[in-house]
């Protein structure tokens, strides 16, 4: 609990400092560099703070300068921070409402243009993905998690439809990110934090032209994510930790 505390200390202090830069940046231009170099420091940051070693893989299926949609599994807060120290490129994110409304972090996410959804108002979630849509088609790159939500389970969640249908009017290829070894560190509805290894692994980019159907595209994704997710990482199989 300790542990978990100390990094809370540091995570808030953080994110006010990188939230407040992004702010400040955002006011002399919206797509200044500087605002992503914010964001990395910020994961990287937080990651050196907690001593969570990231192990990558894949990065050089990715083209410099192309706009992706990254989707990637989630099972932690962590996943936040690994993603934002280790993807290459300028990308915003696709988040629910409730962390555009907390201080700072709210302002920040707003100001350099990441997109919230809200999951209650069905009018309100759909403008929300067409204005996903949009930034994807003037080459912004995104990241979401189609599950939705960080899970408790060691499989995968059912993805939700919204931001494949997105991922298909944008026309931007999907790059599938498999996440392993965060649900270990801190599981969702807890401060406790127990620290250790992390691994990323970048799948190849899927097209979505080649799919007739958002169906055929979900489950493709989905495909390549558990294909690379351990989720019993770094323990191994039979390990008694939730």
């Amino acid at each position: 609990m300790a542990w978990g505390l100390w990094f809370q200390f540091w995570l808030v202090l953080l994110t006010f400092w990188a939230g407040l830069s992004i702010i400040l940046w955002s006011y002399v231009d919206r797509d200044s560099p500087m605002i992503h170099r914010s964001t990395r420091w910020w994961g990287r940051n937080l990651l050196n703070v907690a001593h969570i070693p990231v192990e990558v893989e894949g990065l050089e299926h990715l083209v410099p300068g192309q706009a992706y949609v990254f989707a990637a599994n989630h099972r932690s807060n962590f996943d936040i921070f690994a993603l934002v120290a280790v993807l290459p490129g300028r990308f915003l994110w696709v988040a629910k409402k409730s962390l555009f409304q907390i201080p700072v972090l709210g302002q920040a996410l707003s100001r350099m243009g990441s997109i919230s959804v809200d999951r209650s108002n069905l009018r309100s979630a759909v403008k929300s993905l067409e204005q996903a849509t949009a930034t994807v088609k003037r080459g912004v790159s995104l990241i979401i998690f189609p599950e939705g939500t960080r899970a408790l389970s060691r499989e995968l969640l059912p993805f939700k439809k919204g931001v494949f249908i997105m991922a298909i009017k944008a026309g931007q290829p999907i790059v599938p990110v498999s996440i392993s070894g965060t649900r270990f560190i801190q599981p969702r509805g807890t401060i406790r934090m127990v620290p250790g290894p992390i691994k990323v692994v970048i799948s190849p980019p899927i097209a979505p032209q080649t799919f007739r159907r958002k169906e055929d595209l979900m489950a493709a994704v989905r495909q390549a994510i558990e294909a690379n997710y351990d989720p019993d990482f770094p323990h191994g199989p039979g390990n008694p930790q939730p």
